[in-house]
């Protein structure tokens, strides 16, 4: 009998016994044990999900933490402090260079072995081993450490609506205690600094006082954690590395200049919260604000001048902590200096961003300076203190963010023609209780619905449009998609019926035109993105099943719920001005379309998913919105993205010239997408679904 393993395993067991046999005590990758523990998700072993799921997590702080210990450990052995001359700072390099390579790699074996991908970085920074995990501990009935590992993920993630209602009932269960939720990735001078703010709130002046001291402490050492991990490889952008070819002293302006900014930016990462978009306004400044008020309550005035002379560091000449100088002086009859760690922090600021304006020069690129504490909050109290906050104040942009959570810029209006005598319209904006909203019927026919949902099946590819992954919002479902052009592509090669795949073009069109006439734009709306998708509830993962389909957003700007605000700024998609979801069945369970406030947790509105149904918004911020999970079946859609912008017209997926470019041509030149170089098309590089 034939027996045939699927290759991705016989990878993983080969590298595994590589790493046992090669390297005794060396540490497993945290992106292999990563991988595992997903395997052991899709195969309801819950037990390994847990096993390797916390060895991934360990895994990743080890490294973590040894790049910091080993990067601090050699530039204390190799200092810099007495180099003259140019043999004597490359010598520093050098031993500097071959000291943190020999203590990584004593502490965690090879270092190739822990190169992971961005992908995999970025769920462990969003915290998506958790979510994980709170689901295998639930299963283990271990709900001490599910509510812990929910408390964690949803720290990160606070528009989570199901997360949240996860923790709600883990609180509600018989012997739940409050020490159960705990944020088992809180960075210690985050926890200080709001402990503190709630002792302060209580007139607990001196418990405040020692967390704020602590949390000063902690701060300080958290950047130099920070800044050792800005000391690794940098990303030489709109540089090809096999033509760089600078002198050795432009090659090393250009990556200390990264490296610096990366530091400098450390300011930034310390005052924002996990899953936050924008650092908290006036952070460290602010302790030394609450530190002056509180010494003052407890007598302490020598110290609250210090702490106030030390708040006029950031912000000299501020008329209210002037003020409060002034009155300290005169009660103590002498004058304090600010704290040296402070002065000596700005004084290195000040120095790292005259160099970052010299190398950004010499690199030929813009470097604008962040606005880190140039607003001192604007507090209105009586006596010019903090006021209650919980430790965290309203959102400050460091670039210049703008609010786009009102309307497109156009004037608003709807219900112009539906185009074609068979669509109907079912409910409007005020029905579906919301702005540029549309729910309409009878857009594509029963047959038509079919013939779509039979080309999916053959042409979507697990994972399209999110890099290969195949259950990129939830593991309960599997998530499939393809784009017009590769179904075309199919068409032509006699995988699918070409008149399949020019439906699904006709398809796409017919609903532009149709959301173009009804919101009456007066001009022309083009396709920014289009995608054929499919979600399928994974069978075995739906017990108690409470997650979204695809969590609540919005399409043009970066949802903040607990800000209550939308940022239209990269990574979103600000060129999108109207979204639409045309779908194609309704036999399955679950799925529904929801439209939320922006505080991503009260629905406004739910749309039940049929043949020939398609919901159309703009894609603002004014219309937050998400799937309820499939909890059985299969889900399909048409999803479109469009544009106002000509410039951000659908781009065709390939870099190089097409075979088949006399069957595209049609497509190319009616839909308006293609750039045409000779025979060569390029892309938008998009990663969405629905």
């Amino acid at each position: 009998m034939d027996v045939h393993f699927p290759t991705s395993s016989i990878l993983s067991i080969v590298l595994q016994a590589l790493l046992l046999s090669s390297s005794y005590g060396s540490l497993e990758p945290y992106d292999l044990l990563y991988n595992n523990a997903v395997d052991a998700f899709y195969r309801s072993d819950y037990k390994d999900v847990v096993r390797y799921m916390e060895g991934a997590l360990s895994s990743y702080a080890e490294v973590r933490q040894t790049k910091v210990r080993c990067r601090l450990r050699c530039q204390d052995q190799h200092p810099f402090d007495s180099v003259s001359m140019d043999l004597q700072f490359f010598d520093v390099v050098l031993r500097r260079s071959n000291c943190q390579n020999e203590c990584i790699e004593e502490k965690v074996g090879t270092q190739s072995m822990h190169k992971v991908s961005e992908d995999v970085n970025q769920d462990f920074q969003r915290r998506i081993p958790y979510n994980y995990l709170q689901l295998a501990y639930q299963k283990l009935k271990q709900l001490d450490k599910a509510a812990a590992a929910a408390h964690t993920y949803f720290q990160a993630n606070p528009e989570h609506v199901e997360m949240d209602q996860n923790l709600e009932q883990y609180k509600a269960l018989e012997g739940s205690d409050q020490d159960h939720f705990v944020d088992r990735e809180a960075r210690p001078h985050q926890r200080s600094f709001s402990a503190g703010v709630k002792l302060y709130d209580t007139a607990d002046y001196k418990g405040a006082i020692a967390l704020f001291e602590e949390a000063l402490q902690e701060y300080y050492r958290a950047d130099v954690e920070c800044r050792a991990l800005c000391h690794g490889p940098q990303r030489f952008e709109e540089q090809d590395h096999v033509l760089y070819r600078y002198s050795l002293y432009e090659l090393v302006s250009d990556h200390f200049t990264q490296a610096l900014h990366c530091e400098h930016e450390c300011v930034r990462d310390l005052s924002t919260r996990p899953g936050r978009l924008s650092p908290m306004e006036n952070y460290l400044p602010l302790h030394y604000d609450y530190l002056q008020f509180a010494y003052f309550q407890m007598n302490m005035v020598e110290e609250a001048m210090e702490c106030a002379k030390s708040y006029l560091l950031f912000h000299e000449g501020e008329e209210f902590m002037t003020e409060n100088v002034d009155y300290y002086r005169e009660a103590v009859g002498h004058d304090v200096k600010p704290r040296e760690k402070a002065e000596w922090y700005l004084r290195r600021h000040k120095q790292e961003l005259e160099l970052l304006v010299i190398g950004s020069e010499n690199m030929h690129v813009e470097f604008t300076e962040g606005h880190y504490w140039t607003s001192s909050g604007g507090r209105e109290d009586s006596n010019r203190i903090p006021s209650g906050t919980d430790g965290w104040m309203e959102y400050v942009p460091i670039s210049e963010k703008k609010n786009f959570t009102l309307a497109p810029p156009q004037k608003l209006r709807e219900g112009g023609p539906l185009v074609y005598d068979s669509v109907q319209l079912v409910q409007n904006s005020k029905a579906l209780n919301g702005t540029q909203r549309v729910l309409l019927d009878d857009v594509i026919s029963v047959d038509e619905c079919a013939e779509l949902t039979n080309l999916a099946h053959t042409v979507t590819m697990a994972g399209d449009g999110y890099r290969g992954k195949m259950s990129p919002h939830t593991p309960n479902e599997r998530f499939e998609g393809a784009t017009v052009l590769k179904t075309l592509q199919y068409g032509y090669e006699g995988r699918v019926p070409l008149r399949s795949a020019r439906l699904f073009y006709d398809a796409s069109e017919r609903a532009r035109r149709i959301i173009e006439s009804y919101f009456l734009l007066n001009s022309t709306l083009h396709f920014s993105y289009t995608h054929l998708v499919c979600r399928t509830a994974i069978t075995g993962q739906q017990d108690h099943r409470n997650d979204l389909s695809h969590p609540i957003h919005a399409d043009n700007c970066l949802l903040d719920p607990e800000a209550n605000e939308c940022w239209k700024e990269p990574p979103a998609y600000t060129y999108r001005d109207y979204s639409a979801l045309l779908y194609l069945n309704g036999d399955f369970e679950g799925g529904e379309f929801i439209f939320t406030e922006m505080d991503a947790k009260t629905v406004t509105a739910q749309v039940k998913p049929k043949c020939g149904r398609m919901v159309g918004f703009s894609s603002g911020g004014e219309n937050p919105h998400g799937v309820r999970a499939v909890t059985r079946g299969q889900r399909c859609a048409v999803a479109l993205w469009f544009t106002l912008d000509p410039l951000f017209r659908e781009l065709v997926n390939t870099l190089q010239p097409w075979p088949y470019h006399n069957v595209f041509f049609d497509y190319v030149f009616h839909r308006d997408t293609c750039l045409e170089y000779s025979t060569s098309c390029y892309v938008q590089d998009v990663y969405n679904g629905y």
